[in-house]
């Protein structure tokens, strides 16, 4: 009997689980593709790498605010960003630091900012900041933030009138970012808007890091949180607010704006897309910041400034000639 082509099981049937035996070994195709590189361990969503990267690039972003729960306090953590935070008298309820951190200048200066105005410090296990925290690169140190009350629109108008003064409102078109938000009110502030207006969905609100990017704006102007903006700006013309949106494109420039002297809504569109159509639409007037040909468009935030520069000037200069 020539070689063992009888023997049971020597010669597989066409039709099998392992289909043909084709050289290799007996191994199929298939088998002997090869499946790329391994993935790094930072990509790999179930490896502690992965938690840490992410961590990290949270931080390298600069964003330093973690929500706890919906509609409960924020924690802002890192050192720098709870120093500044408490320098600008950013009203938080708590200070955690967590157990075997390095006490340095920054920590001790929290530790002093909160004795002095009695908000409670509480040391907790590291474990347990890092997961109040959800894995963010904390350095030990974060304070808790209350959730930010918000105005009426109704109500800026009302205090506007009440002291005598034209209303003059800024009003944020899906503007994202919370440090331009931030910047935003600091800017109302300081040339005597009386509010800021931010749609609920799509856009920035006054989280941590808008609060201390305010600088403490934030605690003396009011801001309002609306459902509909493009509702909230009709409600503002049916009560006598001209609503101007900035654009590139804009009908007139701002220098030659002759709606300065009136009660006055100034809306700036998000960092990228500008102003949305709904919104433009309801605009009274679209007004361009000249600028030189080698810059397209400014931030949100130093529109907003420049714009209400020249509207405070345009003011003071009406009621100066007025009493002259």
């Amino acid at each position: 009997m020539p070689g063992n082509s009888q023997r049971k099981g020597a010669m597989r049937k066409s039709g099998t689980k392992k289909g043909q035996v084709v050289g290799s070994g007996g191994q199929r195709r298939k088998g002997l593709e090869g499946r790329g590189p391994t993935p790094r361990a930072e990509d790999r969503p179930n490896h502690k790498a992965y938690r840490r990267s992410q961590g990290a690039k949270k931080v390298a972003g600069r964003t330093s605010t973690v929500r706890r729960q919906s509609g409960g306090p924020e924690l802002l953590v890192g050192r720098n960003p709870v120093v500044e935070a408490l320098r600008a008298e950013i009203p938080a309820t708590a200070l955690y630091i967590a157990e075997r951190t390095d006490i340095d200048d920054r920590v001790r200066e929290a530790i002093k900012i909160c004795n002095e105005r009695g908000i409670p410090i509480q040391e907790v296990a590291r474990s347990e900041m890092d997961r109040l925290t959800g894995g963010a690169l904390h350095q030990g140190l974060g304070i808790a933030v209350p959730p930010f009350q918000y105005a009426d629109p109704a109500d800026m108008i009302a205090s506007a009138v009440d002291a005598g003064q034209v209303p003059l409102l800024v009003a944020l078109d899906g503007v994202q970012d919370p440090r331009n938000l931030g910047a935003v009110v600091r800017s109302a502030a300081a040339f005597g808007a009386h509010g800021v207006i931010v749609p609920e969905r799509r856009a920035a609100g006054m989280t941590a890091t808008a609060w201390r990017t305010s600088a403490g704006a934030a605690a003396r102007l009011p801001i309002a949180q609306v459902t509909n903006l493009s509702r909230a700006l009709v409600a503002l013309q049916k009560a006598g607010v001209f609503v101007v949106g900035l654009a590139a494109d804009g009908d007139v420039e701002l220098q030659n704006l002759d709606m300065a002297g009136d009660p006055l809504c100034i809306v700036v569109g998000s960092e990228g897309k500008g102003l949305s159509r709904l919104v433009a639409e309801k605009c009274d007037q679209i007004v361009s910041i000249p600028m030189s040909g080698a810059t397209e468009s400014l931030n949100a935030s130093v529109a907003a400034s420049v714009t209400l520069w020249q509207v405070a000037s345009a003011r003071g200069a009406g009621q100066e000639g007025q009493q002259a």
